[in-house]
């Protein structure tokens, strides 16, 4: 099973709606997921910014800014 990594940031109402959306269609893959806030640490504010919500699997950006259930999808090879 790939590693998922969703990029947040506190207060982002985009950000919980991607989230939502990922746990509605997704729900077998939430325990697995793992979301880190962008300012938790100075590298990961660097590298992301202002581009949250991101979704990244095994290193690869799936999506960004809205969840795409299609990309998400194919990505994961569902």
């Amino acid at each position: 099973m790939q590693a998922l990594t969703l990029y947040v940031r506190g207060g982002c109402h985009l950000c919980d709606q991607f989230l939502l959306e990922l746990g509605l269609d997704l729900p077998e893959r939430r325990e697995r997921l793992a979301v880190l806030d962008v300012d938790s640490e100075e590298a990961l504010a660097l590298r992301w910014g202002l581009r949250v919500p991101v979704l990244v699997a095994d290193g690869a950006v799936i999506c960004e800014a809205f969840y795409d259930r299609d990309r998400v999808r194919a990505a994961l090879r569902l």
